[in-house]
């Protein structure tokens, strides 16, 4: 695929007006899933906090909204997802491609607002890619944190991302690593059942825990269940959602659940705030 470069246009600012990038890198993490890595052609936008998002834009197909996998040095790293016409042309894109940004936008993991605190981060399916920068900031900062502990699960092993970054942080030993799949091959020999069976694998304190929950809404929904009746307080269990987000600035109303409007009120939200938004049905 020849690279795809656009034309600097004269500099335009507003919140609909995407910034020009261009891919660094595409790796493929699994069948349908690969990573971008981006670096700003000119201006950047604003840095983001670790669980916002971009709205990233494939010129003359759209624009989506993808959650920051990772932020190093001005480069932005999406993990994306190839499910329709706009995530496939992003998953496509060559190095050297252009691609349009606008962001960051929403709210974030606040972390710093639990030093001291143990740390419990659940993952499911892509959803380790939006808490990923959670665990890069506690490897940075281990000695703030209490007991730390990732659990991660996935439909099956070979639907499991960033399998080397997972073992690299289990080697590390100072974060408890956990993984488990709904099914396998008898050939796989690690846990087989969903990721709420983890917890009791990991020691915390629940009443000193906060944690960090991402994934499908079903696994959040089971996940903070559990969490609560270990005794995590609701007010420190932290989720992020994901329905139909378009503008990403509150004015088209797809993404909007009761009174919150999910792009820019979350997508992360507290599970006080967040729990009785998922009984509001999807139209």
């Amino acid at each position: 695929m020849a690279a795809m470069r656009l034309e600097t246009a004269p500099a335009q600012t507003g919140p609909m007006v995407p910034v020009m990038y261009e891919v660094l890198s595409r790796r493929r993490d699994l069948d349908d899933t690969f990573t971008l890595e981006l670096a700003p052609v000119d201006s950047a936008i604003e840095t983001p906090t670790m669980g916002q998002f971009n709205m990233l834009w494939a010129f003359g197909i759209g624009e989506a909204p993808i959650s920051l996998a990772a932020i190093e040095d001005g480069r932005l790293f999406h993990t994306i997802r190839a499910v329709g016409s706009v995530t496939n042309a992003l998953c496509a894109m060559s190095v050297g491609d252009h691609v349009g940004v606008r962001g960051p936008y929403g709210t974030g993991w606040d972390l710093q607002g639990a030093a001291g605190k143990d740390i419990l981060v659940m993952a499911g399916g892509l959803g380790l890619a939006p808490v990923q920068p959670i665990i890069t900031e506690l490897f940075a900062n281990r000695e703030e944190y209490g007991r730390a502990a990732l659990l991660m699960g996935a439909r099956s092993p070979d639907a499991l991302l960033y399998r080397d970054e997972l073992e690299a942080w289990r080697a590390r030993l100072d974060i408890e690593v956990e993984v488990t799949v709904d099914s396998a091959a008898p050939d796989w020999r690690g846990d087989v059942g969903v990721v709420t069976t983890l917890l009791p694998r990991v020691p915390f304190d629940p009443p000193t825990t906060r944690a960090f929950v991402c994934g499908p809404e079903v696994m959040m929904r089971f996940g903070a269940r559990d969490l609560s009746e270990l005794g995590v307080p609701l007010e420190e269990i932290f989720v992020s959602l994901e329905r139909n987000m378009h503008c990403a600035v509150g004015h088209c109303g797809h993404c909007q659940l009761g009174a919150e409007f999910v792009c820019k009120d979350g997508p992360v939200l507290p599970w006080t705030v967040a729990e009785p938004l998922l009984r509001i049905r999807e139209r």
